[in-house]
């Protein structure tokens, strides 16, 4: 059974507030120094890009004010050069 999209989006939002309130108020010497927190936001960012490619694309052509392939792009990014990331 398919999962229905609109739990994708659920599910974006609660990664996105997730990484607000991980990051609230931290300036980045901080967000960097702090694996933790660090190893948290960027899960959560794969998660949001992640759930990202299970919404339909006419939906996503809908929304096209959205940065769908942004979105995606950064979850892949993590992924596959995760020892290549620029922290800045």
């Amino acid at each position: 059974m398919l999962r229905e999209w609109l739990f994708y989006i659920d599910d974006m939002i609660m990664f996105s507030e997730k990484v607000l309130s991980y990051t609230e108020n931290l300036v980045q010497i901080e967000f960097k120094a702090n694996s933790l927190i660090y190893d948290a936001t960027l899960r959560n960012l794969e998660l949001i890009g992640e759930a990202a490619t299970h919404i339909p694309l006419e939906i996503r052509t809908t929304y096209s004010h959205i940065a769908w392939r942004q979105i995606i792009a950064l979850r892949n990014r993590l992924i596959h050069a995760y020892l290549g990331l620029d922290n800045d």
